[in-house]
């Protein structure tokens, strides 16, 4: 690494890439492919045990950022709060949309997603795929949040299950 370029992200710094999620610079290595010598950081995705591996230059244009700061948390939690919004198309279509927000890597548009599929004991029974798209957005969300916070997913975890119970209790005097 003898150029002198100021990389984007450093080791040990987490990062959020779109679609995989928060995940931990571990190191920037050089790889030859095809005989261009590439510069890479290599990310570790401990609870997916996966590493992926990405050009330094490319990893901005593709999306990966640094985590959200505490205002943009504040932020998702202030759309966690809000009322879902759940358009009358298709289920296919709407799924399509809330996979695309869940891989864009913006912590809002996960909120809005974990908002909007969020259902209580006495609402009607969701599908396995709204499930599954929840439980995605859902882990997406508690993740950063927890990395933002130092590492407490626990801690995380239960502030969003308050924020949407929270939600469910007001909702009747609304």
């Amino acid at each position: 690494m003898s150029k002198s370029k100021k990389l984007d992200f450093s080791v040990n710094e987490f990062v959020v890439y779109p679609a995989h999620g928060v995940g931990k610079v571990v190191s920037v290595e050089e790889q030859e492919v095809a005989d261009v010598k590439l510069e890479l950081y290599v990310i570790a995705f401990e609870k997916d045990k996966m590493t992926l591996r990405v050009p330094t230059h490319k990893a901005i244009d593709i999306g990966m950022r640094s985590l959200s700061t505490g205002d943009e948390v504040a932020h998702a939690m202030k759309t966690l709060k809000g009322k879902a919004k759940v358009k009358r198309a298709m289920w296919s279509r709407r799924a399509q949309e809330y996979e695309q927000k869940i891989n864009s890597g913006d912590l809002i548009a996960i909120a809005e997603v974990v908002r909007d599929l969020h259902r209580t004991d006495d609402q009607r029974e969701q599908s396995y795929s709204e499930r599954q798209l929840y439980e995605a957005a859902l882990e997406r969300l508690t993740r950063e949040f927890g990395a933002v916070q130092g590492g407490d997913e626990d801690g995380a975890a239960r502030q969003i299950t308050d924020v949407l119970m929270s939600r469910v209790v007001a909702a009747p005097a609304a």
